[in-house]
């Protein structure tokens, strides 16, 4: 009997609290709506200083040739999450897996400083380079809180004797400028891969303050990957076609020669009966039947390369190409109103209820 008593006076006392806790709150409603009306306006500031960012997203599937060997297996095993081809060696040693590694490597991402962008309104036309370097908005307050770090480098310039400049077209991914380096990470923190390890569909999106930028870089970055793999996978089916015609065409040029020499000591010995004459004559046919020979097999085993680079040469079905996006991915207005307003409520209650809890506080925060 005690033991409730107890428990029926503590959870009186709970109650109390909560509704005096909710008097409190009311009694305050109007500091409250007041707090909520200035994160409101906050929000409203914050979320329009922020520049816009247009997002273009592509999906493509690569072809996937040795998933097509080993048949029904390979299926299993992708449904399952495993991957059988991840170590393999060869034209497949290029999994999909490494294509995002591929796309934010330095040599990949060094290709974009000279590519030409434009901006949607027309009024820009440049480089990738000068586009993330000279012509990025940024909100009002990065200007006031940057201010004393550019007076410092300003300063700090002054006793420094200026490097001499370099040029954009002086690339060297070993050895790279400052303002490169920035460009590489700025475009690193803009560009997305992801490549699913089930299916092997690769997804790519890009992020740029104007969408007809965001549209042009993502289509040149699906176009480079798709040669950057199609380069790696024919690179060995290539160098063997180059050798092959060069070999095609020293055996074509000794067959030509053969045959000429033939033609011409048949034709100055055509009315000499010798045994000399028909030996040399019966060589000669037989340099010419050799180079043919040679000639005709180094002319199949081109035809055959040919056709190998062709089937090494890997197939993309592009399942969402790029497009110039209609609406602004960055920055969501909404949720930072909402976010604003709700951290001033929650700020606002957490002052009301702690000046009733802790002793002093009260009188702190009146004096």
């Amino acid at each position: 009997m005690e033991n409730e008593q107890l428990n029926t006076s503590s959870s009186s006392g709970q109650e109390i609290d909560l509704v005096e806790l909710a008097r409190k709150l009311w009694q305050q409603r109007r500091f409250i709506f007041k707090a909520c009306g200035i994160g409101a306006v906050l929000g409203l500031v914050v979320a329009f200083s922020l520049p816009k960012e247009y997002k273009t997203e592509v999906k493509l599937s690569p072809e996937n040739s040795q998933g097509n060997r080993m048949g029904q297996l390979g299926g299993l095993a992708a449904m399952a999450g495993i991957n059988l081809g991840s170590g393999a060696a060869g034209e497949d040693a290029l999994s999909v897996e490494l294509y995002p590694d591929i796309v934010q490597s330095t040599p990949f991402l060094l290709e974009f400083i000279s590519m030409p962008v434009e901006t949607q309104n027309g009024t820009l036309r440049t480089t990738l380079y000068d586009y993330l370097t000279e012509h990025q908005r940024s909100p009002w307050w990065g200007h006031i809180t940057g201010a004393p770090f550019r007076l410092l480098g300003w300063t700090v310039s002054l006793f420094k004797d200026s490097p001499s400049p370099q040029r954009v077209t002086e690339i060297d991914s070993f050895r790279l400028t400052a303002e490169q380096e920035s460009f590489i990470n700025s475009l690193r923190q803009k560009i997305m891969v992801q490549a699913d390890k089930k299916t092997g569909a690769i997804t790519g999106s890009v992020v740029m303050q104007d969408p007809l930028v965001s549209a042009l870089v993502m289509d040149s970055v699906l176009s480079k990957l798709q040669q950057y793999v199609i380069d790696y996978r024919t690179q060995k089916s290539r160098h063997d076609l180059v050798f092959t015609e060069k070999l095609y065409g020293e055996a074509k040029a000794a067959y030509y020669q053969a045959q000429q020499a033939y033609a011409r000591y048949t034709d100055e010995n055509r009315n000499v009966i010798s045994a000399r004459s028909m030996t040399e004559e019966e060589r000669l046919k037989n340099e010419m039947d050799l180079a043919y020979n040679v000639y005709n097999q180094m002319a199949q085993q081109l035809e055959m390369n040919r056709v190998k680079v062709q089937e090494h040469t890997p197939v993309y079905m592009v399942i969402e190409p790029a497009k110039v996006s209609l609406g602004a991915y960055k920055p969501n207005k909404i949720m930072i109103l909402i976010g604003f307003v709700f951290f001033l409520f929650f700020l606002t209650t957490g002052y009301i209820l702690l000046r009733g809890w802790i002793p002093g506080f009260d009188k702190t925060g009146n004096d």
